[in-house]
């Protein structure tokens, strides 16, 4: 493994950790505020994001398996155009937001203000951005290198952009009663 690749594991490792303590902290909220993180979605598309979730949250691991383990950043750059740095931004764009959302939106629910609510649309709109670049990262790695890895990583990258992207970054803020 090459210092790029130990690099990009240890933000998974710790940004892993931030998002997974922000979740579990979220259980520690009295149930009406756990409730109020679901916003004003509605009871009937709950169903469609928890599947989602679980799907997104199992499509990270081929995802990121194929970028630490399988695609060295020489590979990486030969196969995509795309210097692992990049990759490294993408990660740090899904990461570090994704373990404020939590937190923020609980705030919000506290004490809610407008600049915080931009904030928490600002957070998921860079989760968002960073998933479309990953989603398209796997795609185009999947085209120049074609084989189980890389299909799996895009297979796994559909649903993690369908969450963050358009189910949190966009259909969320619009049933948040702001």
């Amino acid at each position: 493994m090459q210092r790029e690749q130990r690099a990009l594991g240890l933000l998974n490792l710790g940004g892993g950790i931030a998002v997974l303590a922000s979740y579990a902290w979220s259980f520690s909220y009295s149930s009406e505020l756990r409730a109020g993180l679901w916003g004003g979605v509605p009871e009937a598309v709950r169903p469609i994001y928890t599947v989602n979730m679980l799907l997104a949250a199992v499509g990270y691991f081929p995802l990121t398996w194929l970028y630490l383990f399988r695609t060295t950043p020489g590979e990486l750059e030969s196969a995509t155009g795309v210097r692992y740095g990049l990759l490294f931004l993408l990660y740090g764009l899904v990461l570090i937001p994704s373990a404020l959302w939590l937190p923020m939106t609980a705030r919000m629910l506290l004490t809610p203000g407008l600049l915080l609510w931009w904030g928490i649309r600002c957070v998921l709109a860079l989760v968002g951005i960073g998933s479309l670049g990953l989603l398209w990262l796997s795609f185009r790695h999947a085209q120049t290198r074609p084989g189980l890895a890389s299909w799996a990583a895009t297979a796994g990258a559909i649903p993690f952009f369908t969450q963050t992207a358009i189910l949190d970054a966009l259909l969320w803020p619009a049933f948040y009663p702001a």
